[in-house]
């Protein structure tokens, strides 16, 4: 096998691992421009595989070992190589050719410790700054991506990415009522006169709900003022800013009065791409 083969490997693999676990990035990524797409398939390769590392280890230090695997190989340690692993390389290329923040995406990993144990999200401060880290920061990388680097970015990125992680926390809340995980703040359950046990029993009431509303209110928010920022941005910029099409179905659903947040949500392949299709016709992402 020649090196351009095992490149174009180890690219598919990236293809076909966000298509399998995070078909809404995957499918955002058919509406960017050709020369982006390795690029952002690349980074939303390196995210599935970080952020399922609780789902592939029983007890937390597994999972510290796989990532510090990630935070050696970008920091350049010996152990930390990227040969055999196909995401790795694929986002060593990434970077080298679209000048991505090392740093930035270390910043994910570390963040991403906190999903291997069980210690509750304690204020709607950290779960903003988890989230800064996390949604937001693949949103900035994205931009990066498409040529696109300002303050006004980094701004919009921000909130698309608080928009995001909290419509994702909200849809991931029946697995992790399952497995006794709180990404809820604590804080404002409390505020509500809730708390943790009563999000771990699966089953809504009147206090719990007030809590969730507020944060799919809080969530609206964010995303009514990407999109405000969204016009204020380079064109080029606008359609790796697609997922905002999703994130704002998603919020649309989860707002409605008889919504159950602890019934899993499922979503065809088939709808996510026609929303991201008839948004991407639209002018708000043109």
């Amino acid at each position: 096998m020649t090196s351009a083969e095992g490149t174009k490997d180890s690219a598919d693999f990236c293809t076909d691992l966000v298509r399998t676990h995070d078909f809404a990035r995957y499918a955002s990524t058919l509406f960017a421009a050709v020369e982006q797409r390795r690029g952002l398939i690349a980074i939303y390769a390196f995210n599935v595989e970080i952020s399922r590392v609780r789902e592939q280890v029983s007890q937390p230090l597994p999972g510290e070992i796989r990532l510090q695997w990630w935070t050696d190989m970008l920091a350049g340690a010996g152990h930390g190589g990227v040969e055999g692993n196909p995401v790795a390389a694929e986002l060593w290329l990434a970077i080298r050719e679209h000048r991505l923040p090392v740093e930035r995406l270390s910043r994910l990993i570390d963040e991403h410790q906190f999903d291997l144990y069980n210690d509750p999200m304690p204020t709607k401060a950290a779960l903003e700054g988890y989230i800064d880290e996390t949604s937001s920061a693949l949103f900035s990388l994205a931009a990066a991506i498409a040529g696109q680097r300002s303050p006004e970015i980094e701004h919009l990125a921000r909130h698309a990415g608080l928009a995001q992680g909290i419509a994702q926390v909200m849809a991931a809340l029946p697995r992790d009522a399952s497995r006794r995980q709180l990404f809820v703040p604590l804080q404002l359950l409390e505020q509500h006169g809730s708390g943790m046990e009563e999000v771990f029993a699966g089953k809504e009431n009147p206090k719990l709900r007030a809590a969730l509303d507020q944060l799919v209110g809080e969530a609206r928010e964010h995303l009514k003022t990407a999109f405000a920022l969204l016009a204020q941005v380079p064109p080029e910029a606008r359609p790796v800013f697609l997922p905002l099409a999703l994130i704002a179905r998603d919020l649309t659903q989860m707002s409605r009065a008889d919504n159950d947040p602890f019934v899993p949500r499922v979503t065809s392949r088939l709808r996510t791409l026609w929303t991201l299709w008839r948004a991407s016709r639209s002018r708000v992402f043109s």
